[in-house]
């Protein structure tokens, strides 16, 4: 189990960076053979990621339900468009499966969006939590001072972009 930071603390993370969600939601349950696929592919990707420090890659945060959601964090939108387009990654044969044996038949719903943040562009919280989120892609500072409120959080951020 992650140690558990028992202090208010906020996510630091140098320059720009992207924030991809992605998951896929099971529309009907009964058809496994449809939707266990989705599910087994993503943990393959998120291993050969965190194996190459050099992918712009930074971390993952998963929300188990339905829809199934993932957060990551990743350097720039060219990284992480770099890595949907490789061949020899498994991204792509991934969604060669899905739109082979899916593809818009309604049975697993499948959705991603991609915010690319300007540095100093955003701000962050944890209380008694385990080091989670753009933390894990950044790094942990306490949230006091200027840091002790959202809105200290984005001015601090915005002038240290700056």
């Amino acid at each position: 189990m992650k140690e558990i930071v028992a202090q208010r603390m906020s996510a630091q993370l140098e320059g720009d960076f992207v924030v991809f969600l992605i998951g896929f939601r099971v529309n009907r349950f009964w058809k496994v053979h449809k939707w266990w696929p989705v599910f087994r592919s993503m943990r393959p990707m998120i291993d050969e990621l965190v194996a190459n420090p050099d992918s712009g890659f930074l971390n993952a945060e998963v929300a188990w339900g339905n829809p199934l959601i993932m957060v990551q964090y990743w350097r720039s939108v060219d990284d992480l468009m770099r890595y949907a387009a490789d061949r020899e990654a498994e991204h792509l044969p991934a969604w060669k499966r899905f739109n082979q044996q899916v593809g818009s038949n309604g049975d697993v719903g499948i959705w991603h969006e991609t915010y690319m943040v300007d540095s100093g562009a955003y701000e962050a919280v944890y209380n008694n939590m385990p080091r989670f989120g753009l933390a894990t892609a950044g790094s942990l500072a306490p949230a006091e001072g200027r840091w002790a409120n959202a809105r200290g959080r984005l001015e601090a951020n915005r002038k240290a972009a700056a």
